[in-house]
């Protein structure tokens, strides 16, 4: 994922109605076969992405109280001009995580709206003509930004009720493990490189 790709990620999975572990999205972030050079590397480069994740959920948290909107990261392409297809793609990827969860807001003709923009930006080029938009002009574009933008915050709305209830799910209801049991000194599945104990392991609930 580039740096916009990533915004749009950790967007979804902020906005979202579940909490999803590092263990499940970082190997979405490495991609397959990757390794860091050391520990070192690896510890500084969860830190940042760590501190991004803490930037986007501060800004939407804030929205609830007063009015404010997420700033997403945009790159400029060599034209000058922010697409916005890169922030789209990661958007939907976070999406699809959860996508049974996600389901609520799509399927709600009342509210799903601001998942519109989202969509025609991601599916603006793809292989599938019929999946694709009509096409998008400079201004339309700058349009569907803008409502992506806001959309965001009615979204992060939206579920705030589901992860308020799960936020105040007792911690020591036991959850129950769906693949095998990691130990502690084995590589953490996230793919970082790291031992499970000093990686995910550090914040994760126990599993029975």
């Amino acid at each position: 994922m580039n740096i916009e790709t990533l915004d749009g990620f950790f967007a979804a999975l902020i906005c979202g109605p579940d909490q999803v572990l590092p263990g499940e999205y970082l190997p979405e972030i490495w991609g397959k076969d990757f390794s860091f050079d050391s520990d070192e590397q690896a510890t500084g480069i969860l830190e940042l992405l760590m501190r991004h994740w803490n930037t986007i959920a501060e800004e939407l948290h804030s929205a609830l109280d007063e009015p404010n909107v997420y700033l997403p990261v945009l790159l400029e392409g060599e034209d000058g001009v922010a697409t916005g297809n890169d922030w789209a793609h990661g958007f939907m990827r976070g999406i699809g995580i959860r996508t049974a969860s996600w389901s609520l807001l799509m399927e709600d003709d009342e509210h799903g709206g601001p998942l519109i923009p989202i969509m025609m930006l991601h599916y603006e080029h793809d292989p599938d003509p019929e999946m694709r938009p009509p096409s998008i002009s400079p201004e339309q574009r700058e349009e569907l930004l803008q409502g992506m933008i806001a959309g965001l915050t009615h979204i992060y709305r939206y579920f705030e009720p589901y992860r308020r209830a799960l936020a105040d799910i007792p911690a020591h209801i036991p959850m129950r493990r769906d693949g095998p049991k990691i130990g502690r000194n084995e590589p953490c599945p996230c793919g970082s490189g790291r031992k499970y104990k000093h990686c995910c392991g550090a914040n994760s609930p126990t599993l029975h």
